[in-house]
């Protein structure tokens, strides 16, 4: 690479003017590369890494005065937070730490690349899952296998374990790519569908990795230890952590010489290996693809931005004072991710909209009768504007009388594998939705132009369900699957008044629960995915009732008391799991499920189902069955204020308010479920506790308490009252565990905050109030008890 002459020069990159500074000072003393060569390396290469890169924090290694030498490797800055000389452009989001948040920089264009390239940040290090477009962080979209080798082994030897890595991955329907990582070893990636967590994919790594050790002794370890490596490979499955980072694809490495973590075809493998250096791979990229494009969804050169502004016609269309649609200024211009979505349109008709995200937007279909689930039946797809990636989230009703008005619902989202994109002729891409979405499985569905020229026919798309060449799909089965609830949205009789016909259902008081028999075995379910089957033995009635069935219902765990849930009497069948204290409580209290729905019978799921049908069917599978313990609660219509009424006069909770036409939205809190109550009952987040007064000095007083706003974890509130003795020492010995020094919340005012012992927010509650004050406040809360099965991310204000 020719070197930089000059030492120092302003330049504008993608847009923002820098200033390059010390170009000729040698950042790698063996091979004289300055950090001129450095910015131009990262200046070639942006197109294959910022992809990798794109929505993910990046923690930065910095050698300001170069790598040094084999003797003296040269003092490096491990940065993870901005500092105060960050240009104003660079985008960053925020992470909180145990004692603080740290801003982090995302590398998403090729300014902030440069201005990296500019600090000295040679080596770009990111984790294995990106921020959603509200900040949160999402599931991880990639599995990451880090082969590093002991004393006496080598690239040849982790090569060796790639391959055997490679034949597991790909039983497991995991298409991975290689990686030399510019250190000594060697990375293997793998795309996920974004439904488990970091946590889950750690384990799956974890699991692997032992598997690998335990076929192979000899070349294989999994235990960190280095006194074990000696000769060996470590299969590191830790980096799967949603806490750790990996070496980018593509960033250069701190050491002696100037070598890059690179992505390689698996028959590199097979010959002479060795790490590449810069120039190396700038001559290698020049006349290739990127071996690891198809992890991001991408396919040829460099996916590259479409200059021009693709949301303008979207813009056009709609007015951001009357519709709730995202309207962003201008679309991203970002090379391609790889989600999708499929929403359910109810316009004049009903429709379904089918978005695939494609250079920085949502390329957009209409199809009239949804995607085809039939392989002998091709469907219209109509092609429309571009949108927005934030539409990719957006669920709401759009006013009558605008562009598109009507009500917008996912119906599954996720990501996609792609296998071909001709622009304006043919797309065929893999689709993988969520758990419980409406695809069932894995989909591979090809969308064909049908060749018009008019300005109508110019439009007009075929979708077409192929076979699924994928093994995941290939090895599926008939059994029952497990299927995230649905949630209600908060709300009032004026929610009703839209026209449709509604069901009225009791609200019960008690958990929730997805009850799945499969195999001759029952698994109960909460909303958070716990497995509570051991809690409730009485409910293995179901299983004596369904033989010989594969069945999901949905339902409601209650207790009663005078033939009434009762919310309080059900604490104390919660979270037992030890066989012998179950038995004492299941004497006590005796628990009943409420079955309100029914989402697959038999091989067939019935997500896609109106209500009403749905509803007729789990009356006929359990309407006069002999059962104690299982029940099919009435649903009736007519007026809805005639069924507020009588709850209230039965003293229960409230109804739930169904729409007769709607499916079923696994894991989505959908509008055509309303739930009406008749007193505030709130769910909250434990966020610390102050300590009490006399006899309560040296206990918990009252819990502060947090709910999510807008993204956010806010203070709404404290409570004293309602508690036992008993559940007082128990809480204050459970809270103690797990304090931390600064508040997970805000907006705490100082008064409450003078004495507070903050917590980590991992604990849910529910309590009872009057009303919300002005300022977000629970007016006279009252504790109602613990609710293990809802997560605090989930906890919102109840309107």
């Amino acid at each position: 690479m020719a070197k930089q002459s000059e030492t120092e020069q302003v330049v504008k990159v993608g847009g923002q003017r820098l200033k390059l500074t010390n170009l000729d000072k040698v950042m790698y003393p063996q091979t004289g590369t300055t950090k001129g060569d450095v910015i131009a390396y990262y200046a070639q290469i942006a197109p294959f890494l910022i992809p990798h890169a794109a929505g993910r924090p990046v923690t930065r290694k910095r050698w300001v005065h170069g790598v040094g030498t084999e003797d003296d490797p040269g003092e490096v800055f491990f940065q993870k937070n901005l500092d105060k000389g960050t240009p104003p452009w660079v985008e960053r989001r925020d992470i909180e730490h145990s004692t603080r948040a740290n801003s982090y920089p995302i590398v998403g264009d090729i300014a902030t690349l440069t201005w990296l390239a500019q600090i000295a940040a040679l080596e770009l290090h990111v984790p294995q899952w990106k921020f959603a477009s509200d900040g949160s962080r999402q599931n991880p979209d990639r599995l990451v296998l880090d082969l590093d080798p002991g004393d006496g082994a080598g690239l040849e030897e982790c090569a060796e374990v790639a391959r055997y890595c490679r034949a597991i991955l790909d039983d497991m329907g995991l298409r991975s790519v290689p990686v030399t990582s510019g250190s000594k070893g060697i990375h293997l990636y793998a795309p996920l569908n974004g439904a488990q967590t970091s946590a889950q994919v750690s384990d799956v790594a974890h699991e692997l990795a032992r598997s690998l050790e335990s076929d192979h002794p000899d070349l294989i370890v999994s235990d960190m230890k280095k006194a074990l490596r000696t000769g060996k490979v470590l299969v590191d499955w830790s980096q799967n952590n949603g806490n750790k980072t990996t070496v980018c694809p593509y960033s250069l490495r701190g050491r002696v010489r100037p070598t890059v973590a690179v992505p390689r075809d698996w028959e590199e493998l097979d010959g002479e290996l060795i790490q590449l250096e810069l120039d190396e791979v700038l001559v290698r990229m020049a006349e290739r693809d990127d071996p690891m494009a198809f992890i991001d969804g991408r396919q040829g050169r460099t996916g590259s931005a479409v200059e021009r502004d693709r949301l303008t016609t979207y813009r056009s269309m709609r007015d951001a004072s009357k519709t709730p649609e995202p309207l962003p200024d201008s679309h991203s211009g970002e090379t391609d991710g790889r989600s999708f979505v499929i929403q359910e349109h109810h316009a004049r008709r009903l429709h379904y909209d089918f978005r695939l995200e494609r250079d920085g937007v949502l390329v957009s279909w209409a199809i009239p009768k949804g995607p085809p689930t039939d392989q002998d039946k091709n469907h219209l797809a109509v092609q429309t504007e571009d949108h927005p990636l934030e539409y990719g989230t957006f669920e709401g009703t759009i006013p009558k009388g605008e562009y598109g008005g009507g009500e917008v619902s996912i119906w599954d989202a996720g990501t996609y594998e792609l296998e071909k994109w001709r622009d304006g002729k043919e797309v065929i891409a893999t689709l993988h939705g969520r758990k419980g979405g409406g695809l069932d499985k894995p989909r591979r569905y090809a969308l064909i132009h049908t060749g018009g020229k008019d300005a109508k026919a110019e439009k007009n798309w075929l979708i077409h369900l192929m076979k699924d060449q994928s093994p995941a799909a290939e090895s599926s089965s008939d059994t029952a699957p497990s299927i995230e609830p649905m949630l209600a949205t908060a709300g009032d009789l004026t929610d009703l008044k839209d026209g449709a016909k509604w069901s009225y259902e009791v609200k019960w008081d008690g958990i929730r629960a997805i009850a799945r028999i499969s195999n001759g075995a029952l698994t109960l379910t909460s909303r958070r995915g716990l497995d509570m089957t051991a809690s409730y033995p009485e409910l293995q009635e179901l299983t004596k009732m369904l033989p010989d069935r594969e069945i999901v219902l949905d339902g409601e765990i209650v207790a009663l008391e005078d033939g009434r849930p009762n919310f309080g009497v059900l604490q104390s069948r919660m979270n037992l799991t030890k066989k012998a204290e179950v038995d004492r409580a299941a004497k006590k209290i005796a628990v009943h499920f409420m079955a309100f729905d029914l989402l697959y019978s038999d091989g067939t799921s019935l997500v896609r189902r109106p209500y009403a049908e749905r509803r007729d069917e789990l009356v006929s599978l359990l309407d006069g069955l002999d059962a104690k313990h299982i029940h099919v609660p009435p649903a009736f219509e007519g007026e809805a204020e005639e069924a507020l009424t009588s709850s209230k006069d039965l003293r229960l909770e409230g109804i739930m308010a169904k729409r007769s036409d709607s499916i079923y939205q696994p894991g989505r809190r959908g509008r055509t479920w309303v739930k009406i109550k008749h007193q505030l009952t709130q769910e909250v987040v434990i966020v610390g506790w102050r300590p009490g007064k006399g006899s309560r000095a040296h206990r918990v007083g009252s819990l502060l308490l947090g709910v999510n706003v807008d993204g956010e974890l806010t203070y709404v509130g404290r409570v004293g009252s309602g508690f036992t003795e008993r559940e007082l020492s128990k809480t204050t010995e459970r809270l103690s565990a797990i304090e931390r020094k600064t508040s997970p919340a805000a907006g705490v005012p100082d008064a409450d905050a003078a004495d507070a012992r903050w917590v980590t927010p991992q604990y849910v509650g529910e309590v009872v109030a009057s009303e919300w004050t002005g300022d977000l406040r629970l007016r006279h809360p009252v504790w109602r008890g613990w609710r293990p099965d809802k997560d605090p991310a989930d906890v919102v204000r109840e309107d």
